[in-house]
């Protein structure tokens, strides 16, 4: 069994560790995290070994009466792979204590691509993760526009893809993040970041992409138009999406409009906390004219990314090809629909 330690404990790490500890060749050697609260306690009563990343403060664990396993040091020495969920910049800084104990360690999409060896992305370029020791696992945005480029690429050929990302003004626990009442442009000049993103994972790929902010919580929403190399028919290009285990094409008989439906539809189904491993495409949008492929699609920024850490972990230590960590990650959660 894969010991896996994850050092950061929010919205990413704590999805993230509920999904290794939900795969047959997996197990958590222990959470890290900065300062006692909420999530720490949830932590322990899921019987998570609890480490303390910053020594100078474990006593106010003590404090908080949250019992401690070991300082952070500790957690990756047992690890054989740690996935680092730390805010953005902080993983950078914590990358020469996985050197230290020659701890192989994944990275999240607000780090810079230059922590990794490679940017990583299960669909698109699994190969390039093996054996590594220190992996990005790209953001949201960057892992929903590679689920869709891959196939599309393979198939037909891409001339150009352009997309304009409407982006939530924060996740629904960012209280400190905005607009409130506003629409902005983000950043206002060509391109947004994302799309040199995408050709960390796809070097040659002709790719614009423009960034909005708007007032919302839920899910971010992508424009797409995607000029192919050939001239395929609109429900080839359908059903061609409806195989990809990771996207989930959205039936016109569901009456599913916008991304509040995507999410209580989710909670319907009894998703951990609504989330939604895949891209959500809406099936009736897909669309050509002549070689351009028009789209739109919704990507839950607080999960998609998460099958992706699951997949690199086996990448970095070499225990499964792409296809075998795919499907068995997907078993295990309950990806498709």
């Amino acid at each position: 069994m894969l010991q896996v330690g994850i050092n950061g404990y929010g919205t990413i790490g704590k999805r993230v560790a509920d999904a290794v500890r939900a795969q047959p060749d997996m197990e958590i050697v222990g959470v890290a995290k900065t300062r006692p609260n909420f999530e720490a306690e949830s932590a322990v009563e899921k019987g998570y070994p609890l480490y303390a990343a910053i020594e100078e403060r474990a006593d106010q664990f003590d404090d908080a009466g949250i019992e401690l396993a070991g300082m952070v040091d500790e957690m990756v020495e047992a690890a054989d792979v740690v996935v680092d969920a730390c805010p953005s910049g902080i993983g950078a800084e914590n990358k020469s204590l996985y050197d230290e104990y020659d701890t192989p360690a994944l990275y999240q999409g607000g780090e810079d691509a230059s922590v990794g060896e490679t940017s990583f992305n299960a669909r698109a370029n699994y190969d390039e993760s093996i054996g590594a020791q220190h992996v990005r696992v790209v953001s949201c945005n960057t892992t929903g526009l590679s689920r869709l480029v891959a196939p599309l690429r393979e198939e037909y050929g891409i001339e150009k893809v352009r997309a304009t990302l409407v982006r939530r003004g924060g996740d629904p626990a960012q209280t400190g993040r905005g607009p409130i009442n506003d629409i902005v442009p983000n950043p206002v000049s060509l391109p947004s970041h994302h799309g040199p993103d995408v050709k960390t994972i796809f070097p040659d790929l002709a790719i614009d992409t423009l960034g909005l902010k708007v007032p919302a919580t839920l899910m971010h929403m992508h424009s797409i138009n995607v000029s192919l190399e050939s001239e395929p028919d609109a429900q080839d290009v359908r059903e061609l999406l409806e195989s990809q285990s990771r996207l989930f094409v959205v039936p016109e008989h569901m009456d599913i409009d916008g991304a509040g439906k995507l999410k209580e539809y989710a909670m319907d189904r009894g998703r951990p906390r609504g989330d939604f491993w895949e891209n959500c495409v809406w099936g009736e949008s897909v669309s050509m004219e002549g070689n351009d492929l028009y789209l739109f699609q919704a990507i839950h920024q607080e999960s998609d990314v998460v099958p992706e850490n699951v997949d690199a972990i086996r990448a970095v230590t070499n225990t499964a090809d792409a296809e075998e960590s795919i499907e068995t990650t997907n078993d295990a959660l309950g990806i498709g629909f």
